[in-house]
């Protein structure tokens, strides 16, 4: 029977320190009791959302990197989230799902925020990224993501459905509550899997306010795990057979249409290496 174990952090971030943040978040990983083997963090979780790249931006050497390799090797866990990051001339919000050995894989955010100006300062992404463990197939986005649901639609495969779980890292404001919640679990029910939202809170740097409600759904859209307004560090085993079971009984996704995205590189990302 597989089982995979995830710790989810929602938490306060320092407005655009990242030392305080990295200290904040070493200590609150330092504190997790049970065994598990996937630890999730916020969008942006050594800065907040901001949007001063020129001013914070690190490279794959930087000191957010090494933080996150150290604690992988130390922890023994895979650790994901997203930094803001510059490659060439170009600057992502880029999420990394960084190994215990030290490798990693990466995802740009596709979808930018043009409403808060995100489009402005950060280049969009252009591959998904799958990641692989222990038998798992993880799918990896971030925040605004969420409101486009080609990007998180299943594709069929000769082994089936292309993932298990979604996962959404986000700074996503309580005024929008009612979105995050609602697309979550559509996107749990739409795709059969397993979906977990990691959402901030708090205010950020500009004084809007986040709730937090970071969720885990199942493939049925059933509510597992939901907190509101208060930082928590929270741990679930997710059983295989759950997903298996359900695609089972409920086959809609072999009736699922088949589609194409044009001028965009669908294909997977590597989610064991760089």
């Amino acid at each position: 029977m597989s089982t995979l174990t995830f710790t989810i952090i929602q938490t306060q971030l320092h407005w655009e320190d990242k030392a305080a943040n990295l200290q904040m978040l070493e200590e609150k990983i330092n504190s997790i009791k049970e065994k598990t083997e996937v630890v999730i963090l916020p969008e942006m979780f050594s800065t907040g959302f901001s949007m001063q790249p020129e001013k914070l931006a690190e490279t794959m050497d930087g000191e957010t990197i090494a933080w996150m390799k150290r604690i992988a090797a130390q922890k023994r866990v895979v650790l994901t989230g997203s930094f803001i990051a510059k490659e060439g001339e170009d600057y992502h919000n880029r999420l990394v799902w960084m190994l215990p050995t030290g490798q990693y894989g990466i995802y740009n955010k596709r979808h930018l925020f043009a409403y808060a100006g995100e489009d402005a300062h950060y280049a969009a992404g252009k591959k998904r990224l799958i990641a692989s463990v222990k038998g798992w197939k993880i799918n990896l986005q971030v925040c605004y993501d969420l409101r486009f649901p080609l990007w998180a639609r299943q594709q069929q495969t000769e082994e089936g459905a292309e993932y298990d779980v979604l996962i959404y890292v986000a700074n996503w404001p309580e005024r929008r509550h009612h979105a995050w919640k609602t697309l979550l679990q559509a996107r749990a029910i739409e795709n059969q899997s397993f979906v977990i939202g990691v959402n901030r809170v708090g205010d950020d740097g500009n004084g809007i306010y986040h709730s937090g409600d970071s969720m885990i759904i199942d493939p049925l859209g059933e509510i597992l795990y939901h907190k509101v307004h208060d930082e928590d560090i929270f741990t679930i085993t997710l059983q295989k057979k759950t997903i298996d079971e359900i695609r089972a009984k409920l086959p809609f996704l072999k009736d699922a249409d088949s589609f194409m995205l044009l001028g965009q590189d669908w294909a997977a990302g590597d989610g064991d290496g760089q």
